[in-house]
């Protein structure tokens, strides 16, 4: 029974090894839009066993980066930059769904405190005067916990599990322009707005208020929109976006 379980873990941690280093192969651009993915090769290539790899190939489709081919086997997916905007305004619509539920779960204030701290947080983070990779680094971690919050706050795994799927594409996430945005001289201005959207959302959340909180969440996901249009008018910002190379 020991000698299953233990057989079971070093192929469960082999599957995350290989997808999590798939992952960083086509996030980092070292496989393109198109290419095909040998099965063998990236075996040799990871020094994990087939099942695993065959495992995180399943997975990486189910998230959107890879696709079956007729052939057989995979390819890289590439993503038009209608199919970006489309899935940035799909996790408005979702995160919206998630802002409205939270607000008709009648939430109290002691409920909403971990989510004003990190308000708070990022706040004093914007108050600062520095704007180097550290400022933004620590912007995206916080940003990331608001989101994640918010998402808890909706107290629905189904739509959490949603969200989660849409924003596994990185350039889709609510953090996917925000290095991008750290080359731009308009970037502080637009995390303060993001940053006041935030606010705004928690105060009707606490209202109480679901069509204004869904409303200003679909409202927040238009700042990547934004920012996505900025990035393709100036494609030297291409590199800052996470995934950036997949965007054809």
């Amino acid at each position: 029974m020991a000698e299953n379980t233990d057989r079971a873990g070093r192929s469960a941690s082999q599957t995350v090894k290989a997808l999590l280093e798939l992952r960083e192969l086509i996030l980092g651009g070292e496989l393109r839009p198109g290419d095909r993915i040998s099965e063998l090769a990236i075996v040799e290539r990871l020094g994990v066993s087939r099942t695993p790899v065959r495992t995180a190939l399943v997975r990486l489709a189910e998230e959107g980066f890879i696709e079956e081919i007729p052939s057989g086997g995979f390819a890289v997916k590439g993503f038009s930059e209608r199919d970006v905007f489309d899935a940035i305004d799909l996790r408005g619509l979702l995160e919206g769904m998630a802002a409205r539920l939270a607000a008709e779960r009648s939430l109290s204030a002691g409920d909403l405190a971990p989510i004003r701290d990190v308000l708070a947080a990022t706040d004093a983070l914007i108050a600062e005067a520095g704007d180097n990779e550290e400022f933004f680094s620590g912007y995206v971690a916080l940003n990331g916990r608001f989101h994640e919050m918010l998402w808890a706050l909706s107290d629905s795994p189904v739509v959490v599990r949603q969200i989660e799927r849409v924003s596994a594409l990185p350039f889709a996430s609510h953090n996917g322009f925000v290095m991008a945005q750290s080359a731009a001289g308009e970037a502080r201005t637009i995390l303060a707005v993001a940053q006041d959207q935030h606010r705004c959302v928690v105060d009707a959340i606490e209202a109480r208020e679901g069509a204004r909180a869904e409303a200003l969440m679909r409202e927040h996901a238009r700042l990547a929109s934004r920012n996505l249009r900025t990035v393709l008018r100036n494609r030297t910002r291409m590199d800052l976006v996470k995934g950036g190379s997949l965007i054809r």
